[in-house]
């Protein structure tokens, strides 16, 4: 069994998506026999706030589901601001692999986790240090994507990450992407396609699963009537103004409400915007710890999964979608591309309209508020899905098969490496 060392700025106990699927994948790889050891800083995501708890000391180890945890120091931001983040995040990428390189043992693979792109710096440096091969997880193309959202647009700055980014694909042993967007991107980077491998984040089907609705009311406080649950980063991909605008034309039914739930660069200024527009039927609830998240989606009744109109969101599938399908929920798909294929086409599990769209979405609601027994299917839809092909235990055991091949590959290289060096000139 391998010795993997993941390489990330964020992880549990911060909430988030790529926080939780990194966080329940380790868990996974230890259950299945492997050593796993993560390097990253202290939790402070996404309010840029440390836990009391962690506020001792600025180096740190701990044990979370059996996965030995590093925590070294780096300059910490709020996830609001463009330079305060990219500071953070280049600080941990620098950083990271000088301060932690003692303590990381000798792991036989290096994973670095992206975004951020910075991460990569620390992910080389270790895997240099220790000779071991680098596994390059891509979640997200970067810079691509701040650049298409219009948060990069410094030039000097863009040629320095496209220069990482490009010498990262060259220089890692495998790149591991969880879409066929992205490496369908990768490839046509003239990255070779047998160092590409995708396996999909899914969901985590032991805590993610069906749960009563009225029992999850009741605990939450929630009144009767048809719920529309948000809940995710309220950053600028989403392009949540739209559900505002959605709102506004759904204000004289009463019985619909629309709960939006998490943090992120975008939230003040749509609750300002909500309150100056009167939308009470839309609310707000700040981030929630991750085992909360269960009882929230069981207490909607259809859950909206939103992206921009951008062609970087085309080979893009958010988190949220898995977790609503687990959960047994229907889904409001704003998105095109690969997401609107596998949750509305392939899964049976969603609607998808034309993100960006108001009136679309605003139909699409109508639509299953007066469609109580197709919501209930899609929500079985999804869940029989997430079971078939996302348990995350399944894609735990894909990523363990891929890690152990890029070993053999690098044994192999080795061993012909000495070879030849002991032949004679």
């Amino acid at each position: 069994m391998a010795h993997m060392l993941f390489v990330t700025q964020y992880y549990p106990p911060e909430v988030g998506a790529d926080q939780t699927h990194l966080g329940e994948t380790a868990a996974r790889l230890v259950e299945l026999g492997h050593q796993v050891t993560v390097l990253t800083t202290l939790p402070n995501y996404p309010l840029g706030i440390v836990p009391k708890e962690y506020r001792d000391k600025s180096r740190r180890h701990e044990v979370r589901d059996g996965v030995r945890v590093i925590r070294v120091w780096s300059h910490i931001a709020p996830n609001r601001g463009f330079l305060p983040r990219i500071l953070a995040q280049l600080s941990f990428g620098s950083l990271g692999g000088i301060l932690g390189i003692k303590d990381v043992g000798q792991p036989d693979i290096v994973i670095a986790v992206s975004p951020p792109l910075f991460t990569a710096i620390a992910g080389r440096f270790i895997a240099w240090r220790k000779r071991c091969p680098l596994l390059f997880h891509v979640a997200d193309i970067w810079p691509e994507a701040a650049i298409q959202l219009g948060t990069l647009r410094n030039r000097a700055l863009i040629w320095c990450a496209e220069w990482l980014e490009r010498s990262t694909y060259q220089r890692a042993a495998a790149i591991w992407t969880v879409t066929e967007g992205c490496r369908h991107t990768l490839m046509d980077r003239e990255v070779p396609a047998d160092r590409i491998f995708v396996v999909r984040i899914g969901a985590d089907t032991r805590v993610l699963r069906p749960l009563p609705k009225a029992q999850a009311r009741a605990e939450l406080g929630w009144e009767d009537g048809f719920v529309l649950l948000y809940v995710g980063t309220v950053g600028l991909a989403q392009g949540l103004e739209t559900v505002l605008d959605a709102a506004e034309a759904l204000r004289n039914h009463s019985d619909i409400r629309i709960v939006i739930v998490g943090e992120g660069s975008a939230r003040a200024e749509l609750i300002a915007e909500a309150n100056r527009r009167a939308l009470t039927n839309v609310a707000f609830l700040g981030q929630q710890p991750h085992d909360r998240i269960p009882l929230l989606i069981a207490g909607a009744d259809v859950c909206l999964v939103p992206l921009r109109k951008l062609p970087l969101f085309e080979g893009t599938l958010p988190v949220k979608m898995y977790e609503a399908m687990a959960a047994e929920r229907a889904i409001i798909l704003a998105a095109d591309g690969e997401s609107r294929q596998l949750a509305e086409q392939e899964a049976g599990a969603a609607i998808g309209v034309e993100p960006e769209n108001p009136a679309a979405l605003a139909q699409a609601i109508m639509h299953l508020h007066d469609r109580p027994a197709l919501t209930q299917q899609l929500g079985r839809n999804g869940r029989a899905f997430i079971e078939a092909y996302l348990d995350r235990e399944k894609l735990a055991a894909d990523v363990a098969r891929h890690a152990e091949e890029i070993l053999c590959r690098s044994a192999r290289t080795s061993a012909g490496t000495a070879n030849l060096s002991q032949q004679p000139l």
